[in-house]
């Protein structure tokens, strides 16, 4: 024992100091682990809700580009349907031409 505590006077650790640096290491660590693993928790929420947001808003983009389309197309049709009562006429030349082309290309 004499000698471990001349080691000690002359700045080298005894077996009981470096078992206690040990353990605190291990506290430490695992103090370490704790804290990253909280972050990881916190950045894994944040991005959660980031990404159901993003999801909101590109529901709210798409609801609203279909409506935008279904209107075009009421209008569309409008459109087509008030030309047909004005040229009925006209309006079935145009169809039978269309037919008949589809017809053409249907062939090949």
């Amino acid at each position: 024992m004499a000698a471990a505590a001349g080691k000690a006077g002359n700045g080298t650790k005894t077996t009981p100091d470096l078992e206690a640096d040990i353990k605190q290491l291990k506290a430490d660590i695992e103090a370490l682990a704790k804290q990253l693993a909280a972050t990881g928790e916190h950045g894994y929420g944040a991005a959660r809700r980031a990404a159901a947001l993003g999801a909101e808003q590109m529901k709210a983009q798409s609801d609203a580009a279909v409506e935008a389309l279904r209107s075009n197309a009421r209008d569309i049709e409008d459109q087509i349907m008030t030309t047909v009562r004005e040229k009925p006429v006209t309006s079935l030349a145009i169809a039978a031409g269309v037919g008949f082309l589809v017809a053409l290309l249907a062939r090949r």
